[in-house]
């Protein structure tokens, strides 16, 4: 069974003992920030803080802070399974050719079908209804970082739809709280909420779910193809249908199941400054004009947990949400570039900064093509940095990846400059969204590449000695065999 909401997510987390309950009084105020970011940093628990200063609402973070919490999240044993399963949906082993083959795909298609969307008439998200006056005062929304321009809300689900298509798109954009009925907006030009909200040119309606079930909260985070609905991909990862209910005040469809949900607005003719604010990057994100949203309706559970997520300093709890999305769409990639072994996004890199690919070689100048490709992929356009290696090389061990970079580069042959879009959020870039980028083939080079001498070989010691050893280890006296 899937988990119904945020709450019978708790009840596992603590069940498993993987969250800490906060009794003391806390602030919301940078108190929790600092709590956190030390738990975090110390690979610990979820934390639900119960005595927040000020508010009758616990607060819960790190919900998804570890490999662990984010297995038990989307209930599986293995992150890339996930990706496994979704291509055996998309690319079955056996493409159907003759009427036999096509009729044994339904039961497939079947499925697919059963994890679309469930509308219902009302739900939990709906126990307490305010439309007279709204305003975002009950909430404890955290105060982050000492520069921040103010509270933020971190962890958001943000519901639009395409004034053209129909077609409905959920994010993650954090919005910082001006006052109690307005907040700032930041969607970043390359997101697809951007494009509505570009693409509308009068008042756009917006829903924002704060605490839905682990795996709808993931899916807002999750790169999805344009057009892909996440929560069709949500109820892919729950293996059940997300229940979802109409608004009150706007026309659009949320999580019934939902803790807490804001209703209202967006007027492309207003913008207003958004930021600072201690960003996933580790340092502050400038300040910089963002739509506003306004506040129409708010409705929520009689006894709701408010969900925030902190950001900072890698690494932090969406090093693993970024990890999550590595692992499940990993063979996805490999759909189009299938010399592709494994990748990793190493959380120094923030994710759209360093990108580490293995690939298996088989002719000059595919580390390039790899490279090119990966930039032409989505929001993989915003890499700044991506280093090819090669297929034995195991890119989840950065010490290895950098010794091969080191040694197996000459910087006029192997590095490859372009410009392109970069990240809103890269402060070094000349230019606001545009910079360069930087490609590094650490590949093994042939001469049809121009390495006219010799490549040598690894050290590596004989199999039979390393199986003698292995078998007199402990005649040694050594201690543990490595």
């Amino acid at each position: 069974m899937a988990y119904p909401d945020l709450q019978s997510f708790i009840q596992k987390l603590e069940k498993n003992n993987l969250l800490h309950r906060i009794t003391t009084e806390v602030d919301a105020k940078l108190e929790i920030t600092e709590i956190t970011d030390r738990v975090c940093k110390q690979g610990g628990p979820a934390l639900l803080f119960e005595n927040v200063k000020g508010y009758h609402m616990p607060v819960l973070t790190n919900a998804f802070g570890s490999l662990e919490r984010m297995q038990l999240a989307l209930e599986v044993d293995a992150l890339d399974r996930i990706g496994d399963e979704l291509i055996n949906i998309i690319q079955p082993p056996e493409l159907p050719s003759t009427f036999m083959d096509k009729l044994k795909t339904l039961p497939k298609l079947a499925q697919l079908s059963s994890f679309l969307p469930k509308q219902v008439r009302t739900g939990p998200c709906k126990e307490v209804i305010n439309k007279d006056n709204p305003s975002l005062d009950m909430l404890p929304v955290l105060y982050c970082w000492p520069e921040d321009g103010g509270p933020f809300i971190t962890l958001p689900l943000v519901f639009t739809r395409d004034p053209q298509t129909g077609r409905r798109n959920v994010g993650m954009y954090r919005m910082q709280v001006y006052d109690s009925r307005t907040t700032g907006m930041h969607w970043h030009i390359h997101k697809d909420a951007a494009e509505h909200y570009r693409k509308k040119g009068a008042k756009m309606p917006v829903a924002v779910a704060l605490g839905a079930d682990p795996a709808t909260i993931y899916a807002a985070t999750a790169p999805l193809p344009h057009g892909v609905d996440e929560i069709l991909f949500a109820g892919f990862l729950r293996k059940e249908p997300v229940e979802m209910v109409k608004c009150e005040t706007v026309d659009l469809e949320v999580p019934a199941r939902a803790e807490i949900i804001l209703e209202g607005y967006v007027d492309p003719a207003e913008t207003r400054l958004e930021g600072p604010f201690g960003d996933h990057t580790g340092y502050y994100s400038l300040a910089d004009q963002y739509p506003v949203f306004h506040l129409t309706c708010i409705t929520h559970r009689k006894k709701p947990v408010y969900p925030a997520t902190i950001v900072g300093r890698p690494p932090m709890e969406d090093a693993y949400l970024g990890k999550a999305t590595e692992r499940i769409f990993l063979p996805l990639m490999r759909m189009q570039l299938p010399e592709v072994v494994d990748m990793n996004m190493p959380p120094e890199g923030v994710f759209h900064n360093c990108v580490i690919v293995s690939i298996r070689k088989s002719y000059p100048g595919q580390a390039r093509k790899v490279m090119c490709a990966l930039w032409g992929m989505g929001l993989m356009m915003l890499a700044k940095l991506i280093i090819v290696v090669d297929a034995g090389v195991d890119v989840q061990n950065v010490s290895e990846v950098m010794w091969r970079v080191f040694n197996n580069i000459d910087p006029r042959r192997d590095i490859m400059m372009v410009d392109g879009p970069l990240d809103a959020l890269d402060h070094s870039s000349p230019l606001p969204h545009y910079g360069s980028k930087m490609g590094i083939d650490a590949t093994t080079k042939t001469r049809e590449e121009g390495h006219l001498r010799e490549w040598p070989g690894d050290i590596v010691m004989n199999e039979e000695i390393k199986a003698l050893v292995d078998r007199k280890w402990q005649s040694y006296g050594i201690g543990n065999r490595k």
